[in-house]
């Protein structure tokens, strides 16, 4: 179908894996119900996509029923500047810059052809629904970690009665509707006072004071999965579970389509020369970084485990980080395999999997859910934290590291974790939970589903709004005519 007669939709992403991995399998999944959408976010962003997959800038590709195109933006970056792509120097370039240059990206799709009808964009850049609120243009979000964190924040920024604790070592329990009753370490960090990372919990509470501009938020969760969260938040926020994103049948043919920022390794023949359920799958995502001492003790714990793994560790970012030690490498060269990055969906699927070390980011719990793999819960920060909670005593599907006083994970306590959910005791009942959320999640997503038919509503509300838009047709300041723009459905 040609491009002019598709409602279009303006997707934008703040420029991380985790961010970029979920907002993209959205674009898709639009595009395949028949919207042309233009994926967008930093030109830096969009150079390492360009690097480590195929996808072609500014081309329409055909999805499904729509087509898909990439467009990026400058947030000008001091590339001379080594601290340029540190947290805080993002987060205020992109407030400073990113509302201009988005604004004009929206005005540009229009000079082109190609009217804007809707905006979606994602947590860490609540200034993108102020722009296109004030061009007139609808506009979605897409909260990209669970509803479980929907709520503790919704309530953070909205219940001044409830008290939280302040650190770790606070006695404060924190109990919210729908949810389990939450210990200082499983409330998301950034919702303590001695979080580090102030932008982004300012950056969060700002998301929430302009949510209500959204027409709706979408959730990259299921129904079946945090049903009682969900149902508990009505008449209070409106979440639309739409997910898992990375499991519609409908994406076969985009498959190649790729958000990955990193070249990923080939590690599937080497997974393929193993039997099933011997190898431990280990990655604690894109941002994490664990100093010396954590990492040689995570190494010993899964020497010691005498199971075979296939461990991800990016290259380490600075002369202070040695990286994994020789020793290990050399012990471990005829059992594990190391690589910088990895195709996870693929990984995660493959049946010689056994279970995941993982940190617990969003992304990756609903991957573990999605494939039916138990995990090893090893959370760092953020949401991470409530997303282990979830994971080992809501959804059963797995067990959560325990740190001495100092915050070390030892490495008895890394070989311990590792044979319970491999071999131990309660293996085989967390494998059974794990497959049984594989199998709702695939539910979900298929024609019919809960999530399907949400999305299928959001896009129908695009499509209706889209037509019923007025073309105005102005010349030196007047206007001539007024005329329905007719759009196929």
């Amino acid at each position: 179908m040609e491009e002019a007669k598709l409602a279009h939709v303006l997707v934008v992403t703040f420029p991380s894996q985790g961010h970029v991995n979920p907002v993209l399998r959205l674009a898709k999944r639009l595009a395949s119900k028949g919207l042309l959408v233009t994926f967008s976010s930093t030109e830096e962003a969009g150079l390492m996509m360009k690097k480590a997959t195929d996808n072609k800038a500014s081309t329409s590709i055909p999805i499904g029923k729509g087509k898909m195109r990439f467009e990026f933006f400058s947030d000008d970056p001091d590339l001379n500047d080594p601290n340029h792509t540190d947290l805080d120097a993002l987060m205020e370039r992109l407030e400073k810059n990113g509302p201009k240059a988005v604004a004009d990206l929206i005005d540009r799709q229009a000079k082109e052809g190609r009217p804007v009808s809707c905006v979606i964009s994602n947590p860490f850049l609540p200034w993108v629904l102020d722009v296109a609120t004030d061009a007139g243009i609808q506009t979605g979000l897409l909260w990209v970690q669970s509803c479980a964190v929907f709520t503790a924040y919704y309530h953070y920024c909205n219940d001044p009665t409830i008290k939280y604790p302040a650190t770790l070592e606070s006695e404060i329990s924190v109990e919210l509707p729908g949810m389990p009753v939450l210990a200082p370490a499983d409330i998301p960090s950034f919702m303590l006072e001695t979080n580090p990372y102030k932008s982004l919990t300012d950056v969060i509470v700002n998301q929430f004071k302009n949510i209500k501009k959204a027409s709706w938020v979408m959730v990259e969760s299921f129904m079946e999965l945090e049903r009682p969260i969900i149902e508990a938040l009505e008449g209070k926020a409106s979440l639309l579970p739409i997910g898992p994103l990375l499991k519609s049948p409908q994406d076969v043919e985009s498959k190649t389509i790729r958000g990955d920022l990193w070249k990923s390794a080939d590690c599937i023949e080497w997974l393929d020369s193993h039997e099933p359920g011997s190898v431990v799958y280990v990655s604690l995502g894109s941002v994490v970084v664990l100093d010396n001492e954590q990492l040689e003790e995570m190494a010993w714990g899964i020497k010691n485990s005498g199971r075979k793994f296939l461990w991800v560790v990016k290259p380490a970012p600075n002369e202070n980080e040695k990286g994994l030690p020789e020793w290990f490498l050399k012990e471990t060269a005829e059992r594990g395999m190391v690589v910088p990055w990895c195709p996870q969906e693929e990984v995660l699927l493959h049946p010689s999997v056994a279970c995941f070390f993982t940190h617990c980011g969003w992304n990756s719990s609903m991957e573990s859910l999605c494939s039916g793999v138990p995990v090893v819960g090893f959370p760092q920060w953020g949401d991470q934290v409530t997303n282990a909670k979830f994971l080992a005593d809501v959804f059963s599907v797995g067990v959560r590291v325990k740190a001495d006083k100092g915050s070390l994970v030892s490495r008895e306590e890394v070989e311990r974790c590792i044979s319970e959910v491999v071999g131990g005791p309660r293996a085989e009942e967390m494998k059974k939970m794990a497959i049984k959320w594989k199998e709702a999640a695939a539910e979900a997503v298929s024609v019919g589903g809960s999530s399907d038919r949400n999305i299928q509503a959001v896009v129908d509300d695009i499509k209706q709004k889209a037509a019923n838009l007025h073309a105005i047709k102005v010349d030196n300041g007047v206007i001539n005519d007024v005329c329905t723009i007719p759009l196929t459905n």
